[in-house]
């Protein structure tokens, strides 16, 4: 496990980080007759951070630009392209932006229909023929749907682009977005020819196109007219100094924008860093973020949050990949924490992905202190010996430790924590460890209180288990990562024998039992069939061959 190493060991030794670019720049440059469109394509109703960002930076540093943004996540399906086609007709954008958030679908929710890891679990691994039929039919809607959406918005942004071309012949498009910065090798059929595409952090490109600079050396490829680099997404982004987004400006060109302030359970996104100094075998996060991890000013995240909370927000989630990624970053934590204690922001509420490993006494106070209502832990496995193999990087003791100190601090709210069965070496054994660790957090918030999420890992290009499957044969070269056939779907939700089968009949056991609670239901049954094992065999994890996947 690497922990914040100035230069990742996957990118090639030639590459150093760019200098720092202050945000508030203003260049000599004017382009008064850019007209930027937004055009977030349609996705779950979360917040859309990464495009009001996007809109705040570019207007930053080119203050006459005309921008507008349109959120499809807030469009009943029917109208997406009326609505579309009417906001073209009368914004006319010279530049058209769009942002692609979700491709994978492997996941133990609902969705597109269905839940897409229920009907694959039901086909797979059910006994019963009506149950596998059920599985089948089930995932036959999901996978219908799935290639809808990738037709649809592939459709929605040429429409957009021959509508555009009515006003302004020239009109380019960039696509970007989660979805776009892990799949970006595989969209290039699904796009129209001079697409950008975009892999990861889009400032410095959309400044280059403004400007009418060469944008080879960004990480992104033209559809038709060149092709991405070997190892695009592992070039390190730009680094980028931030300061508050400017919310009466969004406002102005976001008529949608009180949408997601309606209802008062919806959290409003916040970044408060980039990057991730992490090497977790299954995850992307390090290489769309980058290992560098980049703090924004305490100062103007306060600042952006009271923005917010002047308008009736006092719900945020802070979407850094990690909020406390490593333990340097302690006190950058402790600082902004602080600085919400003294802006007055009394009753807000707040949320974040955490490593629990970090946590100190004074952090926890200050996360109780501030309105921390909700925070979800990846640890993926309660076995150290298993967290070691995926190069997580975790103390598990150190964990419970901090959420004895979370619990003393006085949290008495919900903590997500998320497993994923069957990832690296799984055995009998660490099955075992894992519960009684599950049980042992359990004993420390309460059982109403933790939530086991249980996840199959989506197994996703640019990841070291992706290596990993590629060397053992499990996947071919040249395999098709997107794809929703069966025979790729069941290895690329990663569950392999020899215990894939007893995961799957566990899982359709506690759909049966009790759907709505699923990740207690498997914990339930996994105790009931193996057992619990010793609190301290879990913590301890003696040094012995890390096998096939600490090599890749």
């Amino acid at each position: 496990m690497l922990d914040g190493h100035s230069t990742p060991p996957s990118l090639p030794q030639t590459v150093t980080p760019p200098e720092r670019i202050p945000q508030e720049r203003i260049p000599q440059e004017r382009i008064p007759q850019e007209r930027i469109l937004y055009v977030r394509l349609p996705c779950n109703p979360i917040f859309p951070v990464g495009v009001v960002y996007l809109a705040d930076h570019i207007h930053k540093q080119f203050p006459t630009v005309e921008q507008r943004i349109f959120d499809l996540g807030t469009v009943p399906p029917l109208d997406y392209t009326e609505a579309l086609e009417t906001c073209i007709d009368q914004f006319r954008p010279t530049l058209t932006v769009f942002s692609w958030r979700d491709i994978q679908i492997y996941a133990p929710v609902g969705g597109r229909g269905g839940n897409p890891l229920q009907n694959a679990f039901q086909f797979f691994y059910g006994r019963n023929p009506l149950v596998r039929l059920q599985g089948a039919l089930g995932g036959l809607k999901v996978t219908t749907a799935y290639y809808r959406e990738l037709w649809r918005n592939g459709s929605l942004i040429e429409r957009s682009l021959r509508r555009a071309r009515r006003y302004n012949p020239q009109v380019r498009a960039v696509v970007g977005g989660g979805a776009v910065s892990v799949f970006y090798e595989q969209l290039a059929d699904k796009l129209p020819q001079g697409t950008i595409v975009s892999v990861g952090e889009g400032e410095t490109l959309l400044e280059k196109l403004l400007r009418g600079q060469d944008i080879t050396t960004e990480r992104c490829y033209v559809v038709g007219e060149t092709t991405p680099r070997d190892r695009l997404i592992h070039e390190w982004p730009t680094p980028l100094e931030k300061s508050a987004c400017n919310y009466p400006y969004i406002e102005q060109i976001w008529p949608e924008f009180s949408y997601y302030f309606q209802a008062q359970d919806f959290y409003i996104g916040v970044q408060t860093k980039r990057g991730c100094p992490h090497n977790c075998c299954y995850c992307v996060y390090t290489v769309v973020e980058g290992k560098q991890v980049r703090i924004n000013p305490a100062d103007e995240v306060v600042a952006e949050m009271q923005q917010l909370y002047d308008r009736g927000v006092r719900n945020f989630w802070f979407t850094d990949a990690q909020f406390i990624p490593a333990r340097r970053f302690i006190p950058d934590a402790i600082e902004l924490l602080q600085k919400i204690v003294a802006s007055g922001l009394k009753d807000i509420h707040w949320a974040a992905y955490i490593r629990a490993d970090n946590l100190t006494p004074e952090l926890c106070r200050l996360m109780v202190q501030t309105g921390m209502n909700y925070f979800e832990i990846g640890i993926t496995s309660g076995s150290q010996e298993l967290v070691r193999k995926m190069r997580m990087g975790y103390n598990l003791r150190v964990v419970l430790e901090n959420c004895r100190d979370l619990k003393a601090a006085g949290f008495d709210a919900v903590v997500s924590v998320n497993y994923s069965f069957n990832v690296i070496d799984e055995t009998v054994d660490t099955i075992r460890q894992t519960i009684a660790y599950h049980r042992e957090l359990e004993s420390i918030f309460g059982v109403d209180k933790v939530e086991p999420a249980i996840f199959f890992i989506g197994l996703q290009p640019h990841t070291h288990l992706e290596e990993y499957a590629l060397e053992k044969a499990i996947l071919k070269p040249g395999y098709n990562p997107m794809s929703m056939m069966p025979w790729t779907a069941r290895k690329l939700l990663w569950n392999p024998e020899p215990l894939g089968s007893f995961f799957g009949e566990v899982c359709l056991e506690a759909w049966q039992r009790n759907g709505n609670d699923f990740g207690r239901e498997v914990m339930a049954i996994l105790e009931q069939r193996l057992g619990r094992a010793p609190l301290e065999e879990a913590l301890s994890a003696p040094m012995k061959d890390q096998r096939q996947l600490a090599q890749v």
